[in-house]
């Protein structure tokens, strides 16, 4: 039997008995969230085609049955079933043609068939649509040699939507089958929230433009384009982006200034204790209130939520991996939450690849690749042997984020864990 030796704390002591304590866990933070944070209140009505990518303000309920009359599943004949008398084959005349998009005039009354085109109306008196390829036609009649059972090849009145059935509910993202469904619905104008407006600040007097000029102690602005990109949503304006002043005074007017245009602040670094770590004491001197600040998690322990003046502000740390991850756990949360959305997708369950062992304390987020599935049929993750709260090389291979317990010290290979998948906003 293999032992695993406890890992050495490190010198910070960020996973002391008295921190950890101090800090709530992702669920009690994600609750906060939920309970706190309400959708933006003004709507705006939008035709379908310029509706994709937004949320529901309101349910789409449809205005008549869809489909609105019985009508032919495929090409064929149009017949009655109970005109067909003795064993067959039976010879039927062709009375009418029917194709979709007309009214039908001619009924189908008795041993006589009706030439009928998919999606075209069932004429009165018939029962049953027998394709084409089921029949061979001689001039003006049609040889049938299998009877049909009644109802073969209809699509019956209603059968997808009743009239007035709430076909989707509010706080649905509108994509293209969600599209489709207002279509078949009739549901021509929708009543959608307005665009989140969302303002982005990042600090660090060493961050430089990525690509640009940069000296030896200088590093390229990962966390600006990373979260532009997650914030690139059919339902989001950014309406400013800027980099932090990393003094005081600077950040409570540039924090002041955004907070009056946006309804929500994300700022990333800054959020610690340390004597460069200006922007909650910004917060603060806004007048600003913390729902939470610090997470019982790796990476991203300081990650905070609370809001300045009506926006809501979301404090990520500065590492870009810890920014990413904590962005995936309660960015999207409160992005969710301000659109009306509900809460993040289920995690699901997914088995380990290999060991871990590792520094029990705090609920550790990996990021995980999926390889496939076990003899079992459960999907398996791989990864790597440790967090790094700074390499974002690896984040491309990635697919979502294991769940580690807290508790656990070590699991072996094959063990069941919580996955999250990455996602847009």
């Amino acid at each position: 039997m293999t032992i695993h030796q406890a890992i050495a704390s490190p010198g910070c002591g960020c996973d002391s008995q008295d921190m950890l304590h101090a800090l709530i866990s992702i669920d009690e933070a994600l609750a906060r969230i939920a309970g706190n944070v309400a959708p933006v209140g003004r709507t705006e009505a939008l035709s379908l085609d310029h509706a994709s990518g937004r949320i529901l303000a309101q349910p789409v309920r449809s205005r008549s049955m869809a489909p609105a009359f019985d009508n032919a599943a495929m090409d064929g004949y149009a017949i009655a079933t109970s005109a067909l008398t003795g064993a067959g084959p039976w010879v039927l005349p062709v009375v009418a043609r029917v194709p979709a998009g007309q009214a039908v005039t001619t009924p189908v009354a008795g041993a006589m068939a009706a030439r009928i085109f998919t999606g075209a109306p069932i004429p009165e008196g018939a029962d049953a649509v027998v394709m084409q390829e089921e029949v061979q036609r001689d001039g003006d009649v049609i040889h049938l040699s299998r009877r049909p059972e009644p109802g073969l090849n209809i699509r019956r009145a209603g059968s997808d939507m009743a009239s007035g059935a709430t076909v989707l509910d509010k706080g649905q993202r509108l994509g293209p089958r969600e599209i489709a469904a207002c279509a078949a619905a009739g549901a021509g104008i929708l009543r959608v929230r307005r665009r989140l407006r969302v303002a982005l600040l990042v600090t660090g007097d060493e961050v430089r433009r990525a690509g640009g000029a940069r000296e030896a102690a200088q590093i390229w602005d990962v966390n600006t384009p990373m979260l532009t990109a997650s914030l690139a949503a059919a339902d989001v304006d950014i309406v400013a982006s800027d980099h932090g002043a990393d003094n005081l005074a600077g950040l409570v007017r540039q924090l002041g200034d955004m907070a009056a245009q946006a309804d929500l602040v994300i700022t990333t670094g800054g959020i610690s204790v340390g004597e460069e770590d200006h922007v909650k004491p910004a917060v603060m001197a806004l007048g600003g209130e913390t729902l939470f600040s610090g997470v019982a998690i790796k990476p991203g322990k300081p990650v905070s939520v609370g809001r300045i003046g009506k926006a809501q502000w979301l404090g990520l740390p500065g590492n870009p991996v810890s920014a990413f991850v904590t962005w995936q756990v309660f960015g999207l949360a409160l992005i969710r939450a301000l659109s009306g959305e509900g809460p993040i997708p289920t995690r699901r369950h997914v088995v380990t690849a290999s060991p871990i062992c590792r520094k029990p304390g705090r609920c550790e987020l990996r990021p995980v690749t999926l390889a496939g599935f076990d003899a079992q049929g459960r999907e398996i993750v791989r990864f790597e042997d440790a967090t790094h709260s700074a390499r974002v090389g690896l984040l491309s291979l990635a697919d979502g984020l294991m769940f580690l317990p807290a508790d656990a010290q070590s699991l072996p290979a094959g063990a069941l864990v919580e996955f999250q998948p990455f996602c847009q906003s």
